[in-house]
């Protein structure tokens, strides 16, 4: 821009550069003439020459402006926002683990460990070893359903977990648990559980909780080594609170009637069978035979403290049994026809009298302090003096797996009226398993009653017969060896099928006291 006085001293004539004539004619109001001298526009009328510089100034800024600017895009347009989807509500997957449960009518308790339910137990039976399943919830999350399945029988099993406060009537504990076990043999068991996690070996064993201060890091990683596989390891707890017997009878290899009292061991008589020893182990009965060549036979009394021997009844009599308190005894009796029941005081056998008049095979024992076992080759018996009998099909507890026979044992358990050990020889011998002279191996199994449940003891390597409970109903003690093919000795198993030994020489063992 540039200016100059003109002929009118009062007017001044401005040159502004065109690029920015449009912006100059509106400055101020002010009205210009135009010319174009030199490429620029020439305008009179002009400004003051103080406003000059502000008007360059202006300009400047103008041009700068315009040679910066970029040019301007068309406005975007908005985003179309959409409605977010439904996301499905989360689920977990985990299951409460590490749970012991238990209920008091009756009384039973659950184990349910890292994979599900482990063992069951019950008063008055062996404990019941599960293996785990298949797991499921309910969309409360807040119960689950374990499957199971019932190691010996094969039967299902299903405990459902309810969280929920629960009470068992007894104790002030606060479960946080309500449990039910269904059993599809045992039927089903109520109560409550609580988490509990130090009563578990592998929970105390990965958190160290059973380490010893001095056990070296080598001895740890042998323990580790141990606990990989987890299936493979039992999770039954070892029996330590039984009662070694203090006083049995046995046959010995010569066949001779031995007494043993602690440590102190006497031949009774050089021959005999079916030994039965009172609850004390003073008085021993067994059966003698009176022929060589006919069935006469006779039951002989041996008093352990005064060695004196007398004969408690004779006539063809066979199987004698204590009662639970020693004051009876009963036996079979032969009346030329079939075999028959009696019963007699201890203390006055000439009393005896007959209890059961229909023909038996075998007497097993006493049940209950009024009632004794009985079987034909059809049914067992349980007979009373003041009540019907009790009839149960051998079908029904030897089931398909086991062939009767007269030769077989069937015991009660002195704790449980309900368990039965039976000693049978099994319709099919298993692949493998030692037999007799017939081609046929002997086992036991415990059954129970009222579940129907079946499971046998017996292990496969052995030939097993005669079964004998002992007092605490807690060890299980049978002749081991195949009569005339191997030598009989007595080896003793807990009855939860651990523990299996040699006890002692001799067969046909039988526990006092």
């Amino acid at each position: 821009m540039s200016t100059s006085t003109g002929a009118r001293g009062s007017e001044r004539i401005c040159f502004f550069p065109s690029v920015s004539l449009s912006w100059v004619e509106s400055l101020n109001g002010h009205r210009f003439r135009w010319a174009k001298p030199g490429g620029y526009t020439l305008r009179t009328g002009c400004v003051r020459v103080q406003n000059l510089f502000v008007l360059a100034f202006v300009c400047l800024i103008s041009l700068e402006g315009r040679a910066q600017a970029p040019p301007q895009k068309p406005a975007a347009k908005p985003p179309v926002v959409r409605a977010p989807e439904a996301v499905p509500a989360p689920t977990s997957k985990h299951y409460p683990i590490l749970i012991i449960a238990h209920g008091t009518d009756p009384f039973w308790s659950l184990r349910l460990g890292m994979k599900g339910p482990e063992r069951l137990d019950r008063g008055g039976y062996p404990p019941m070893v599960l293996e785990p399943g298949e797991i499921t919830h309910e969309e409360s999350g807040s119960s689950w359903t374990y499957k199971a399945k019932d190691v010996a029988t094969g039967a299902n099993v299903a405990v459902k977990l309810t969280r929920e406060p629960c009470s068992d009537n007894l104790s002030e504990t606060k479960y946080t648990f309500g449990v039910v076990v269904d059993h599809a043999q045992v039927g089903s068991l109520k109560g409550c559980g609580l988490s509990s996690p130090d009563k578990f070996p592998e929970f105390r064993k990965k958190n160290q909780l059973d380490q010893d201060d001095d056990t070296s890091d080598k001895d740890k990683d042998k323990d580790k080594d141990k606990d990989k596989d987890k299936d493979k390891k039992t999770v039954l707890d070892p029996i330590t609170n039984f009662h070694s017997p203090t006083a049995v009878a046995y046959l010995d290899a010569a066949g001779r009637v031995m007494i043993s009292r602690g440590e102190v061991r006497k031949a009774v008589a050089s021959s005999g069978t079916e030994p039965a020893l009172s609850h004390d182990g003073k008085m021993l009965l067994y059966t003698r035979s009176d022929s060589k060549t006919g069935p006469e036979r006779s039951i002989v009394l041996y008093e352990a403290d005064t060695g004196r021997t007398r004969d408690f009844a004779g006539n063809n009599v066979r199987q004698a049994f204590w009662s639970p308190d020693d004051s009876k005894v009963a036996f079979l009796k032969f009346d030329g026809k079939i075999w028959q029941v009696w019963t007699a005081p201890a203390s006055a056998p000439e009393t005896a009298a007959l209890l059961f008049p229909q023909n038996i095979d075998a007497l097993d024992g006493w049940a209950s302090p009024n009632s004794v076992l009985a079987t034909d080759l059809e049914n067992a018996y349980w007979l009373s003096d003041d009540k019907p009998p009790v009839t149960v099909p051998l079908k029904e507890i030897y089931g398909d797996t086991f062939q009767i026979m007269s030769s077989d044992t069937i015991r009660v358990c002195p704790v449980n009226p309900d368990l039965l050990l039976v000693s049978a020889y099994y319709a099919h011998t298993p692949a493998g398993a030692p037999t007799d002279s017939m081609g046929l191996n002997a086992t036991f199994f415990l059954y129970e009653v009222r579940s129907r449940r079946r499971v046998v003891l017996g292990p496969l390597t052995e030939f097993a017969r005669a079964a004998e409970w002992s007092r605490d109903g807690l060890q299980i003690f049978y002749t081991a060896g195949a009569s005339g093919k191997t030598p009989s000795g007595t080896n003793r198993i807990f009855w939860d099928g651990s523990g299996e030994k040699r006890y002692s020489g001799g067969s046909y063992l039988v526990v006092g006291k």
